[in-house]
C-alpha cells in the first residue's frame, strides 16, 4: 500500500485541481551572520556584517520590491550574500548556490542583477579627489605613510581577468603573453587602497603604460582638472604627474 500513496495523491489533485503541492521555500537554514564570527565573516565574504546589513543591503533592497510572496522569491540578503561570495572566492556558481541552498541558474541572474545595481552606482564610490579639501586631506595621508609630499594615488596594472575566447577578427589582441585571455585592469587607489580610478576595458596583450596613456586619469593630470602626483612602477614611464623608481 505505501507504494501506492503517491498514486492516489496524484489522483486527489487531479480531482481536485484546487489542491495545490506544498511549495519549497528558500530559508536561510545557516544564516551565515549567527554561524560565522566577525573575522569569519569577513573572510567569506569581503565585507563586514555592518556593512552588509547596512549600505550594501540598503542599495540593492529597492530593486527587488515585490508585492506578493508569489513564485517562491529568494530574499534579498541571502541574493545580496550569494553575489558577495562569488566576489571573494571566484568559485563556481553551482558552488556558490549550494552554500545558500540556491540553484545554479538562480545564482546566474543573481549576479547579472546585483553586479548591474552595482556598476551604476559605481561613479558615486570610485572617485578622484577633485575639491582642493578633498586633494589637501589626500596628499596628507599619503604623506603620514612615507613622507612622500603631494601624491594623488599609487597606479598599476593590478590584475589580468580571465575571460573565454572573445571571437572575431581581433580576439588575438586579448590573449596576454602567458598565453591565455585576459582583460587588464589599471587601478588607481589612495593611501588607504581605497579604489579612485579604473579602467577595465583594455585586452590582455596590451601593456600597462599604454593603458595609462588612453586612460581619463592621464587627460584629467595633463588638462588641469586634476592636480597631484601618481606614484608607479618601472612599467610607466616618467612624467611630471607620474613618478616612477629610480
Amino acid at each position: 500500500m505505501d507504494n501506492l500513496e503517491p498514486f492516489v495523491r496524484r489522483l486527489e489533485r487531479l480531482a481536485n485541481p484546487h489542491l495545490r503541492l506544498q511549495k519549497r521555500y528558500v530559508l536561510d537554514v545557516q544564516n551565515p551572520f549567527d554561524f560565522f564570527r566577525d573575522r569569519e565573516f569577513l573572510q567569506r565574504y569581503w565585507f563586514p556584517k555592518e556593512a552588509m546589513r547596512g549600505p550594501l543591503l540598503e542599495m540593492v533592497r529597492p530593486h527587488f520590491v515585490r508585492n506578493s510572496e508569489r513564485g517562491l522569491p529568494i530574499p534579498t540578503v541571502m541574493k545580496l550574500l550569494t553575489e558577495l561570495r562569488f566576489y571573494a572566492t571566484s568559485s563556481y556558481q553551482v558552488v556558490c548556490g549550494d552554500l545558500h541552498s540556491i540553484s545554479q541558474p538562480s545564482v546566474s541572474l543573481i549576479m547579472k542583477d546585483v553586479s548591474r545595481i552595482f556598476a551604476r552606482r559605481l561613479h558615486e564610490y570610485v572617485k578622484v579627489p577633485s575639491t582642493a579639501e578633498e586633494v589637501a586631506q589626500n596628499a596628507l595621508q599619503f604623506y603620514e605613510v612615507a613622507g612622500f609630499p603631494g601624491v594623488l594615488g599609487a597606479i598599476d596594472g593590478i590584475s589580468h581577468i580571465m575571460i573565454e575566447i572573445p571571437g572575431g577578427a581581433h580576439a588575438e589582441v586579448y590573449r596576454n603573453r602567458k598565453g591565455y585571455f585576459f582583460i587588464n585592469v589599471q587601478v588607481n587607489v589612495n593611501s588607504k587602497l581605497v579604489i579612485m580610478d579604473l579602467v577595465v576595458w583594455r585586452p590582455g596583450s596590451c601593456h600597462d603604460a599604454r593603458v595609462f596613456d588612453n586612460s581619463s586619469i592621464r587627460a584629467r593630470l595633463e588638462g588641469g582638472q586634476v592636480s597631484g602626483i601618481l606614484i608607479g612602477d618601472s612599467g610607466y614611464p616618467y612624467r611630471e604627474y607620474l613618478f616612477t623608481p629610480i
